[in-house]
């Protein structure tokens, strides 16, 4: 058996590799399994995009079915169109125990830009739910995904990882967006997007005092059901110019495989606004919806994208330290305990079938010699008993304990493949 992840995130690729490797829709993810299927039918694969991160894991019974990193590196190059030198050195790979590991402290928020950030462990269930529906999940991945998920519950419980600001959204308005304005109840905010993301800024805002709310988005029903549970009102998608000259603030998470506002857009739109009133966009769309040579307009123009986030993220963690490591010894528990079931499951069967063989010839051969010697008392047969019994145990102990620890690095396919054939152990 083994577990692995290739992956690029916000500490080992910039925006815009991760830009490039995203998946940004059901459909373009569907479509993805589709071709993965194809190309690596054995595997067992759950994808993990999402604005900070592009991860791919992979589980196989046989290790000859894996593919290597290389393999995933041209997956990604065929299936986005893309050259494999833009982007392979920004990817990342973890197999075994180090992917388990990996995937609990991504579901636990301790691998995000926000330490502690509630977010991440829904799209963990998300693309698990996804990865189900497109009849890519197994025996190792379910196993895995439902692990990572009870293990962030205990790190939500057992740490104060979750306290003061936690969220990229509770970050980005809290310390940047009151970096520029002092209130927001005499602010226009425009939302651009009615997704989880955009509610929970919006959120966010509200709390800060924001009343004056837009939401534009290319479903309308969606842009009105976000705005009436705020307060605000819904535009159509035509209107976006419009709104973006008036906004003060504005708010982006549409996740378009494209910028959606060109930095030519944005000046026509701005054009009366310019040098006389701030404006503050926050574009948490992965790829970025806004074109970032909006930011030099003019010196009114604050725009922030994910990677903006990294500073404050890191003073964030720091203030966390102690809760960190909390965290991280539950994960390395969890972490060991998951590998040995693992472990178990591959090694289990075979230690058991050794163990039934020989305890089976071991009750054929003091039968035969309880006929011959007809004479031998109740206890001295149970002493004769006993004696074979602790060498047959002495004679099994090196070669389970070599499985055992060989198996702390990994399940040891060679080893498990000799013991078949020198014990004659069929399948």
């Amino acid at each position: 058996m083994i577990l692995q992840v290739v992956y690029c995130n916000h500490q080992s690729a910039k925006l815009g590799v991760r830009e490039k490797l995203a998946f940004s829709s059901h459909d373009q993810l569907r479509a993805a399994y589709h071709r993965f299927r194809d190309d690596f039918p054995e595997s067992e694969v759950v994808v993990l995009s999402t604005c900070n991160r592009v991860e791919l894991y992979t589980a196989h019974e046989d290790p000859a079915d894996a593919p290597t990193q290389e393999q995933i590196a041209r997956f990604f190059a065929d299936f986005h169109q893309i050259p494999v030198n833009e982007f392979v050195n920004d990817l990342l790979e973890q197999r075994g125990p180090e992917a388990v590991k990996h995937l609990f402290e991504v579901t636990s928020s301790l691998d995000s830009m926000v330490l502690g950030e509630p977010q991440i462990v829904n799209q963990v269930k998300e693309a698990y739910r996804l990865a189900q529906e497109n009849n890519m999940c197994g025996p190792l991945t379910h196993a895995l995904f439902q692990g990572a998920i009870r293990v962030s519950s205990r790190v939500r419980t057992e740490t104060g990882l979750e306290r003061g600001r936690v969220s990229i959204a509770s970050v980005a308005v809290g310390d940047f967006g009151k970096s520029i304005f002092n209130r927001f109840d005499d602010k226009t905010v425009l939302i651009i997007g009615a997704g989880e993301m955009a509610e929970e800024t919006l959120r966010y805002l509200c709390d800060e005092g924001a009343k004056d709310i837009v939401v534009v988005n290319r479903n309308l029903e969606r842009a009105e059901q976000l705005a009436a549970a705020w307060g605000g009102r819904a535009r159509s998608f035509s209107e976006l110019d419009k709104w973006l000259g008036e906004a003060d603030v504005i708010v982006s998470t549409t996740g378009a495989d494209q910028p959606i506002v060109s930095a030519e857009k944005f000046f026509k739109a701005r054009a009366d606004h310019m040098e006389t009133s701030p404006v503050f966009i926050l574009d948490l769309g992965a790829p970025r919806d806004f074109d970032p040579a909006i930011s030099e307009i003019d010196d009114n123009v604050f725009l922030f994208d994910i990677d903006h986030l990294e500073a404050t993220c890191e003073q964030n963690r720091k203030t966390r330290t102690g809760e960190v490591q909390k965290a991280k010894r539950i994960i390395d528990k969890e972490s060991e305990k998951f590998m040995h079931e693992v472990y178990h499951r591959a090694t289990g069967p075979i230690v058991k079938r050794l163990r039934e063989e020989w305890h089976d010839i071991r009750e054929e051969e003091v039968q035969r010699l309880f006929n011959r010697l007809g004479h031998l008392t109740e206890s001295d047969r149970q002493a004769i008993e006993r004696s074979v019994e602790r060498i047959i145990n002495r004679l099994l102990h090196p070669p389970l304990e070599k499985l055992k620890n060989e198996a702390r690095e990994g399940t040891p396919h060679g080893l498990l493949d000799a013991l078949k054939r020198l014990f004659a152990l069929d399948d």
